[in-house]
């Protein structure tokens, strides 16, 4: 080929590689400049949108922790034996959750969850853009998980601000307040918080409850595989719980794990340990949750708070039970677990119980209160027999009321008669049959002894311990209704008195219109034995916040309810009806005990209400139904002796207070035609030869017109006590 024809094709291949180039240069020229103005585009619109942030949404950007309060658990405390203070209860509201200080969470635990959820969370700033920018494109591959990769900063201001929308806008502000929450907290406390806000599942916010649920463990106490498996719940609460699936909980487990070890969180060895450690959980995953049975003590408790709360705050019952339930109170009560394990092995021991010798269709029911006298604190109470399977019941030692007959008369005759200085113990009365006496407040109206039986000229010590109605009535006409009343009501603190109940039956039988509850009785009789100084019973002491500051302090009203020389004698003649009277079957003969039956019309309900020198009680005993009671003795006595005896083992002997004061001139009530009083028996049994000795069944006998008077003051007579314990002259 010649040199021109080379030349001419050199130059023609020439023009075609500069083609080529020149198309290229453009491309390159165009995409250049679409990138150029793609990212002056996304440059000005992310100033703009910056601009629109800082101004019409700075209020949005500005989370601060001082604005938000968990919803925090609240715990009930008791005083064990060594005087640390010792978990009761948990009430839990919507949220369960209890705060934990970061020095009281294992570091494993913490660096578990940085593994999982947020592995540069030590590095960013509150946004691992790394991660936005996957979400980002995410966001145009899929619909499955269009905003995933929030850091724990921004998981923490969602929880804080429940700001749950699935949108750009809400995502755009996130990273925002993110960027903004980290220049005013360290991670320290975001990690802090973050643990003791986030759900857990199973009802469990916040890794103390956490802790508890799935291991029964204080979050310190959390090993590193069981950190792992709970940490790996966050993600899927539902999903990964092990109550759900074991093995689901498993698998997350050992992806936590790895992650640690692929981070240098833990080494080799560390990490095979605890894959192979075998977890016991709080139940297996076939297991059914349980909701927790409060027991009666602890629902007591809930009342007396909340209706402090209400009092002293002056809120209503639904932001007392907000509070109560969400505020994160500790509450410390007056609780003896040694003293409730007695009451409970007789009420949750149906067979312990007595027994009828002619049963129904119904479960004998009973209530018990037991307290320190000198102090009013309850120390353990029991609401019904047998095992409690549901909460917010009724609560028979505290709401339902019951007539307490005859051991109503101390507190509404006797007392308040002695300290008006018309009777000593001394006194000789006229226990006459209906048709002798008239009584001057009421001329149609006279009770009935127990089985018709009258021993005439009697001391009123003895008609205390044979559990006369006769006397009491003539000792209440020389008092006045107005009288009894007040002193119940003022001086003794019952609150369930009605103006109905301003009449003979009511206040010299016990016959109350609607009753007392038991919590009132062992309250008043503590006064007796605590020198005539009446003190409200109360089950707690104080209330405080988390951070200990006092929400309620619990003011105990005390006052002088009756002279101590009163008090005394009343006891006195209340240690004879135990040892010698009606009210031997409660008597334990280890320890002092005074004491007064009671039983009311129809024979539906069975009281005894005494107190040694430690420890007061009263027992009510019935059916939820009213309706007769058909036992050997008087079943309300046999509980208060097998509750109290075992209490009193091993405590040291004390009596009673001696009285400064008993007996005096000799008083005289009624028609005394007798010849002479009957002598004051000795203060040894008589009827029983030893206590608890069986009684041949004595058929309840219901009187002539044996119910309680109408309004009209309508003639009445009430049975009292077993007719086996009454005392022929």
């Amino acid at each position: 080929m010649d040199n021109d024809k080379l030349h001419r094709v050199g130059k023609a291949a020439g023009s075609v590689a500069g083609g080529v180039f020149g198309a290229v240069g453009l491309a390159v020229k165009i995409l250049a400049t679409a990138v150029l103005i793609f990212l002056t585009t996304g440059l000005l619109f992310a100033c703009i949108f910056a601009f629109y942030v800082k101004t019409t949404l700075q209020d949005d950007l500005d989370v601060s922790l001082s604005d938000y309060s968990l919803s925090e658990s609240s715990i009930i405390y008791y005083e064990d034996n060594n005087g640390e203070w010792q978990e009761l209860a948990t009430l839990s509201g919507r949220e369960n959750r209890i705060w934990v200080d970061l020095e009281d969470i294992p570091d494993y635990l913490v660096k578990a969850l940085v593994a999982i959820e947020d592995r540069r969370f030590y590095e960013h700033k509150g946004v691992d853009w790394f991660r936005t920018l996957a979400a980002i494109t995410t966001m145009f591959s899929s619909s499955d998980d269009i905003f995933g990769g929030s850091t724990i900063t921004q998981q923490l201001i969602k929880n804080l601000t429940g700001n749950n929308d699935v949108t750009v806008k809400r995502k755009l502000i996130e990273i925002f307040q993110a960027l903004e929450f980290e220049k005013k907290y360290d991670k320290d406390e975001i990690i802090t918080w973050y643990l003791n806000a986030v759900y857990f599942g199973e009802g469990s916010y916040g890794i103390y409850a956490a802790a508890k649920t799935y291991f029964g463990k204080e979050p310190s106490e959390l090993t590193l595989a069981e950190s792992a498996a709970i940490v790996g719940i966050v993600n899927l609460p539902t999903y990964y719980s092990p109550f759900y699936s074991e093995a689901n909980n498993k698998a997350r487990q050992e992806t936590v794990l790895r992650e640690m070890y692929e981070q240098g969180y833990i080494n080799y060895d560390e990490y095979s340990a605890a894959v192979n450690e075998q977890l016991v959980f709080a139940r297996s995953a076939n297991e059914a949750g349980q909701q927790e049975i409060y027991s009666w003590y602890v629902e007591t408790v809930i009342e007396d708070v909340k209706a402090d709360l209400m009092a002293q705050k002056g809120i209503s019952a639904d932001a007392a039970e907000q509070l109560l339930y969400s505020g994160g109170y500790r509450i410390y009560t007056c609780y003896d677990p040694d003293i409730q394990a007695d009451v409970d092995a007789v009420y949750q021991n149906l067979d312990a119980l007595p027994k009828s010798y002619r049963p129904g269709e119904q479960q004998l029911q009973s209530a018990i209160v037991i307290m320190d006298p000198y102090t009013g604190a309850i120390v353990a109470l029991a609401g019904g027999v047998g095992e409690k399977t549901a909460n917010l019941i009724t609560n028979r030692a505290t709401q339902s009321q019951r007539p307490p007959g005859s051991s109503l008369k101390p507190l509404s005759v006797y007392a308040p008669a002695i300290e008006a200085g018309l009777i000593t113990q001394n006194t000789l009365v006229d226990d006459a049959p209906p048709g002798e006496i008239t009584l001057s407040g009421d001329p149609n109206w006279y009770p009935r002894n127990s089985g018709d039986n009258y021993n005439r000229v009697v001391t009123i010590r003895r008609a205390v311990m044979s559990s006369l109605n006769t006397v009491a009535a003539q000792v209440l006409d020389k008092l006045g209704l107005d009288a009894s009343y007040s002193f119940l009501e003022n001086n003794l603190g019952f609150t369930t008195l009605i103006e109905q109940d301003r009449n003979y039956s009511s206040l010299a039988l016990g016959e109350l219109t609607n009753g007392a509850t038991v919590r009132e009785m062992a309250q008043a009789f503590c006064t007796f034995v605590n020198g005539g100084i009446f003190t409200e019973s109360h089950v707690y002491t104080q209330v405080t916040d988390a951070a200990g500051s006092v929400v309620l302090q619990n003011n105990i009203e005390t006052h002088v309810a009756m002279k101590a020389n009163t008090a005394y004698n009343v006891l006195d003649m209340l240690y004879g009806a135990a040892s010698s009277g009606t009210g031997t079957e409660a008597n334990f003969w280890t320890m002092p005990v005074a004491g007064k039956t009671g039983t009311s019309s129809n024979y539906w309900n069975r009281w005894f209400c005494g107190t040694t020198p430690y420890y007061t009680a009263a027992v009510w005993t019935g059916y939820d139904m009213p309706e007769q009671m058909y036992f050997y003795g008087n079943p309300a006595a046999q509980i208060w002796r097998s509750v109290m005896a075992p209490i009193h083992e091993g405590l040291e002997w004390k009596s009673f207070p001696s009285p400064t004061y008993v007996g005096g001139d000799t008083m005289i009530f009624g028609d005394l035609s007798s010849p002479s009083p009957s002598p004051t028996p000795s203060e040894e049994p008589q009827e029983s030869a030893e206590p608890g000795g069986d009684i041949e069944p004595t058929e309840p006998v219901e009187p002539a017109e044996s119910t309680p008077p109408d309004d009209d003051g309508g003639n009445a007579s009430t049975e009292d006590d077993d007719p086996g314990y009454y005392f022929e002259e």
